[in-house]
């Protein structure tokens, strides 16, 4: 029988003693392999493209679906976005409800226009990757200068939030905040603490109903068409640009109409929440259906995406296997696994309000 596991940690209370100086140190020590990342990829580009896009990125997603709220714990980027919070120096402006669709909307909109950017230019090239962090270190940053605990960056501007909400309707456990000590409600509802989150659940505004849409419905269509791009180096032209772009974009605009045409016109809306779990699972299946051959060398585009060239010792067969087995897993996990609903990380007290 399936249940929910919870670290230690009472709720609404706040992070303190032991458990507090566990999550800085392994906050600290994703923060230092983080920069040692960032360092390799300006001094030794080849060793940090490997650190980044074959070992850090890859992980990603399933830990999204494992467990979002580990990752929402430990983000380098999002520890950047609330060090002036911890530090006592941002402004804590709250974002209305518009905003915060906006800003969601924006997210997924960056997520469709950088990835395939990786074909081009990111995928081969560390400085050029080194540069696209900076920039979004600087962005989360000035982000939690501005606005109030995780509302202007970890829940709404970053690219990968609404992928976090897509990926972690089903997590594996609860984990304690390590961030925040006090739950100003800087956003609504609060994407960490509201059982089952999903983006669905943040469908308050027309922003947010289009996010939900372009996420949910186009996202196995995106990955599916990204996968199917070669990157190219250093032989960009405008002939280059346009598949990197259009096989994507194509996947993502065929997905999202099967989407949207058989949850408006050939099912009931007591349905659609399977409906969205469906293409969630296949959004992740279909990431790793793809990813996993390409790590060890099996990949459409032998060499790209690689991490070690495997073909010699195992046999292809092997990866058909590991792929099935993969993607039934996620299918298994998204949409059969039954469990009560959990909460990414334990929400802490409410603050008072301020006069």
């Amino acid at each position: 029988m399936n249940r929910t596991f919870h670290i230690e940690h009472e709720t609404g209370k706040a992070l303190t003693g032991t458990w507090l100086r566990l999550w800085r140190v392994v906050q600290v020590v994703v923060f230092i392999i983080g920069a040692g990342i960032f360092a390799a990829l300006i001094f030794f580009p080849e060793t940090g493209i490997h650190a980044f896009w074959n070992v850090l990125i890859p992980v990603a997603p399933a830990l999204f679906v494992l467990a979002t709220g580990v990752w929402r714990n430990v983000c380098p980027l999002g520890s950047v976005s609330l060090l002036p919070r911890h530090l006592g120096i941002s402004k804590r402006r709250r974002l209305n409800l518009k905003w915060q669709g906006r800003l969601h909307l924006a997210g997924v909109c960056l997520l469709f226009l950088i990835v395939p950017l990786r074909h081009l230019i990111f995928d081969t090239n560390g400085p050029a990757t080194a540069a696209l962090l900076a920039a979004t270190a600087l962005a989360a940053f000035v982000a939690g200068c501005l606005f109030d605990w995780k509302s202007g960056w970890c829940s709404g501007l970053c690219p990968v939030h609404p992928v976090e909400k897509m990926y972690g309707e089903n997590v594996l456990f609860t984990t304690p905040n390590a961030h925040c000590t006090q739950c100003a409600s800087c956003v609504i509802p609060c994407p960490d603490s509201t059982p089952a989150m999903s983006p669905a659940k943040a469908n308050m505004r027309k922003s947010h109903r289009i996010s939900t849409c372009l996420l949910t419905g186009g996202l196995p269509g995106f990955i599916w068409g990204w996968f199917h791009v070669p990157d190219y180096g250093s032989s960009v032209g405008w002939s280059e640009i346009a598949i990197s772009f259009a096989y994507p974009w194509q996947g993502l605009a065929v997905s999202l109409g099967v989407y949207l045409a058989v949850r408006y016109y050939a099912l009931a809306k007591q349905y659609h929440s399977l409906l969205n779990s469906l293409f969630a699972a296949s959004a992740v299946a279909c990431y790793y259906w793809y990813r996993l051959p390409a790590l060890i060398g099996y990949g459409l585009f032998p060499g790209d995406g690689m991490l070690f060239d495997l073909r010699a010792s195992v046999p292809h067969w092997t990866v058909w296997v590991l792929q099935i087995i993969v993607a039934a897993f996620f299918y298994w996990w998204v949409i059969f696994r039954k469990q009560a609903a959990a909460e990414w990380v334990v929400r802490p007290p409410f603050a008072q309000r301020r006069k």
